[in-house]
């Protein structure tokens, strides 16, 4: 059973999934597609359209903008932005007021487990890979792969990360152990896949 808290202002349009759980002063808007057992903490917001995999946690006053796509357990943590301009102007050159008509939105695709960190902002158009991790503070600015670590300002890969969220050791130069889990990953180039995974 779904619970919305009677602060919560969510759209009459948006489906929300079975268990999922939207917490005081949160802002779900219209047509929304939320899966089963996700949760919206206090004040964020979640912009029309947005879509959201079953499991996936938005904490508190993290801003979704739309058209972002958010993939199964997908972890958004406190404060962290995806944008949806890539030009943002409030007014057109010859001074009026922009409307939704004045410029194109891009979202963010964020594939399935994967993490970003307190105040992490995702600049549109951008896909986090599955099972990566954005560190706390980071600035994404361009596409980032399956099980990527990434750090700073602009965000840059220091590592890799399991699907656990622990950075892996390297066994070889090709190949990585993750020391929670015992899972092995083999590197082909810039790209990292799990061992035996029919995923």
């Amino acid at each position: 059973m779904k619970h919305i808290s009677d602060t919560a202002d969510v759209s009459p349009s948006a489906r929300i999934g079975a268990g999922s759980r939207i917490w005081h002063l949160a802002q779900v808007r219209e047509n929304v597609s939320m899966g089963r057992n996700c949760i919206i903490g206090r004040g964020a917001y979640v912009g029309p359209g947005v879509r959201i995999g079953d499991n996936s946690k938005i904490q508190n006053y993290a801003l979704v903008y739309e058209p972002a796509v958010l993939g199964e357990g997908v972890f958004i943590g406190p404060g962290v932005i995806l944008t949806n301009d890539t030009y943002p102007r409030s007014i057109t050159p010859g001074g009026r007021l922009k409307s939704a008509e004045d410029w194109v939105q891009v979202g963010v695709v964020i594939g399935k487990g994967a993490a970003l960190g307190a105040r992490s902002v995702c600049i549109a158009p951008v896909t986090i890979g599955e099972w990566s991790s954005i560190a706390a503070g980071a600035v994404v600015t361009k596409d980032v792969p399956p099980y990527a670590l990434m750090v700073g300002v602009p965000a840059r890969q220091v590592g890799w990360v399991g699907r656990a969220g622990v950075p892996l050791n390297a066994t070889s130069a090709v190949d990585w152990v993750c020391p929670q889990t015992g899972e092995r990953y083999e590197q082909t180039g810039a790209a990292l896949a799990l061992l035996g995974n029919d995923d």
